[in-house]
């Protein structure tokens, strides 16, 4: 039997998502990202295209590791500013029949009690569209701008999102019965009372106690991704994600990445068959080679390196204008470019 492919969008609620500097493309939209009609727009084009869902990143900070503040980032848009990516979707739902919703969320975001209620809502609004890009926020700056003296180290923010999911899945899956919705207007009792119970949570990390506050939606939990990297990012997917972002150019790593994933979700006690990887790649579309080719070049021509440098060192953690980029760098006794 062969193997369906699936096919998501990936885009952002700002200006530039992954490519710098083509937001000064005569014919780029983003600087629409403000308005609802080029989201609406976009989700009637992806369901007319067949694909099967539009993802969409978040992020919580601004990246201002690069140079050591914010202002590549500012000047160059590089995903700042940036609106929230959930309050897109009712509208992108209603304008569509098929196409699912991905939004990314971080655990810092909103306590599980909260969290969970917008799930709920969004399953609802979307009739069981929704999925979660599970995220633990990887920028300094999003904690103080929450308030927080840091960010927990990482293998430990992998812990305290195992037990923001587990209270979520109390409250998706746990407090309210499938009957307990009886909309009996004779008797004028919307809900028994009976059939919903409070949750108990004492965590590490989160603790709740009380019933959900949205009645049973179509998919209570909504589908799951995560994009664990590390050894106990990717332990983390194996046990709750159904879809895993996976990147690389090098098929063959790429390879033993999705097998040893597979592998650990076995010995997780799952069916490593019902986890999706979805592939990251860039792809340009014209009537001919020459023509694809041709806007290749016109793109990467427009590649700013500031808002690339920005990017690049909020992910890493690195100040990279600390270095030259043309000069070799001696690493562990191997020449290597910085």
């Amino acid at each position: 039997m062969k193997k369906r492919i699936f096919f998501n969008a990936f885009h952002m609620n700002c200006v530039v998502h992954q490519s710098t500097g083509l937001w000064v493309h005569p014919e780029d939209q983003m600087t629409r990202y403000t308005d609802l009609e080029t989201w609406v727009e976009l989700a009637k084009f992806l369901e007319r295209g067949c694909f099967d869902a539009l993802f969409l990143a978040d992020v919580i900070g601004i990246y201002d590791v690069y140079r050591g503040n914010r202002d590549a980032a500012l000047t160059q848009a590089a995903q700042a500013p940036l609106n929230d990516p959930a309050l897109l979707i009712p509208a992108m739902a209603y304008a569509t029949k098929r196409l699912g919703f991905a939004f990314t969320s971080s655990i810092l975001q909103y306590h599980p009690y909260i969290f969970a209620r917008l799930v709920s809502t969004l399953d609802h609004l979307t009739k069981g569209r929704i999925a979660w890009n599970i995220v633990t926020t990887y920028l300094e700056s999003g904690a103080r701008g929450l308030g927080l003296p840091g960010l927990l180290a990482h293998d430990e923010r992998c812990d305290a999102a195992e037990d923001y999911v587990e209270l979520c899945y109390k409250l998706w899956e746990g407090s309210w019965r499938d009957d307990a919705v009886v909309k009996n207007r004779e008797l004028g009792i919307y809900a028994d009372p009976g059939k919903i119970r409070a949750i108990h949570h004492d965590g590490k990390y989160y603790r709740g106690h009380g019933c959900h506050l949205s009645e049973p939606s179509p998919q209570r939990t909504p589908v799951l991704y995560q994009a664990g990297g590390s050894p106990r990012g990717r332990q983390f997917a194996t046990r709750h994600a159904e879809c895993i972002f996976v990147g690389g150019l090098n098929t063959t790593r790429v390879g033993e990445s999705v097998r040893a994933t597979r592998e650990l979700a076995h010995q997780a006690g799952r069916n490593p068959d019902d986890i999706l990887f979805f592939l990251y790649a860039k792809v340009i579309t014209a009537d001919s080679e020459a023509a694809v080719q041709r806007k290749y070049e016109e793109y990467l021509g427009s590649v700013n390196y500031d808002g690339a440098m920005a990017l690049l060192c909020g992910w890493s953690g690195i100040d990279f204008s600390r270095f030259d980029p043309d000069k070799p760098r001696s690493c562990a006794g191997n020449t290597k470019t910085a």
